[in-house]
């Protein structure tokens, strides 16, 4: 019986989000207000007061939701976990909560690369859609077929549960997508509010600025194994861990994968550290015997 701790990713975010922890918990408080003073503003007031839209931003919601979710995990007495994973930016929490990273170069490092995937989305009209209750293979043939075909990018980027995979790629590229998805028998094909094809060959310019980040890093032998999206296996060497982080721009979040690969190495409880329920709902997708807990 093992404890697996997973971290949330973009789209957790929520106005007011870690306003309760900041008032009632001063290790959590810390934690916010040394996040200020590395960004060089206050993010908390944001995070507490900031509208919907206000969090929207790409270079707001990505250093919201890891320092959110570094917050709730320092909340725990005595947290020793097992494993731990993060889905997509929830990789960055992940390798704070097993040592890896130390907390201000994570933020750091998460900063860099949020406003690198801001520019890249600048750089060509992009998008991101959910496709539900759709096989992956039929999925993955469809998107391979249409880039085969038109020479539009368009891949799959989040393998969230059974049954729902998101897709990445130019606009037009995920619009003949959806059509094609929807007659093949996917229940939706729905165009998602993202500001870019995340997690697909067109995050490339912010793969190379990152890599340079993180390579100028230093990173710590882990506690315990992360599980990377980009490989779903558990990992603790320091260079491997590097290396898939870069390759997870660009490559799929294979977040069912990862979930399954924790399980078969015997975890038996999930809890969630930052914003949202997603991910508990997700680890129930992929297998309902799972107990599940939320710390936010």
């Amino acid at each position: 019986m093992k404890q697996a701790y997973v971290f949330p990713g973009q789209g957790s975010q929520f106005s007011g989000m870690g306003k309760n922890l900041y008032d009632t918990n001063e290790v959590a408080k810390k934690i916010f207000e040394q996040a200020n003073d590395i960004l060089g503003f206050r993010i908390s007031d944001v995070m507490f007061n900031g509208s919907d839209e206000d969090l929207k931003k790409t270079n707001i919601t990505q250093p919201a939701v890891f320092i959110h979710s570094v917050a709730a995990f320092k909340t725990i007495d005595n947290a020793m976990p097992d494993m731990v994973a993060g889905h997509s930016l929830g990789e960055f929490s992940a390798l704070v909560a097993n040592q890896c990273l130390q907390f201000e170069d994570a933020l750091k490092l998460v900063s860099i690369r949020a406003k690198a995937m801001q520019q890249a989305c600048e750089l060509q009209p992009s998008t991101m859609a959910a496709v539900l209750s759709l096989d992956d293979l039929i999925v993955e043939e469809i998107c391979k077929k249409i880039s085969s075909e038109t020479g539009e990018v368009v891949v799959p980027a989040n393998y969230n549960c059974p049954g729902q995979l998101v897709i990445s790629g130019s606009v037009k590229g995920i619009e003949i997508a959806c059509e094609q998805l929807k007659a093949a028998g996917a229940k939706r094909a729905l165009i998602l509010p993202v500001g870019g094809a995340f997690h697909s060959p067109l995050m490339i310019s912010a793969k190379e600025e990152l890599a340079k980040a993180i390579h100028s890093t230093s990173f710590n032998k882990p506690t315990c194994p992360v599980y990377q999206n980009v490989t779903a296996t558990a990992v603790v060497d320091p260079s491997e861990i590097k290396n898939n982080l870069i390759d997870q721009l660009t490559g799929a979040v294979m977040w069912t994968q990862c979930i399954q690969s924790m399980i078969n190495d015997q975890a038996t409880t999930f809890v969630e550290c930052g914003p949202g329920k997603v991910l508990q709902g997700l680890v129930q997708k992929v297998n309902k015997e799972m107990q599940t807990s939320g710390v936010a």
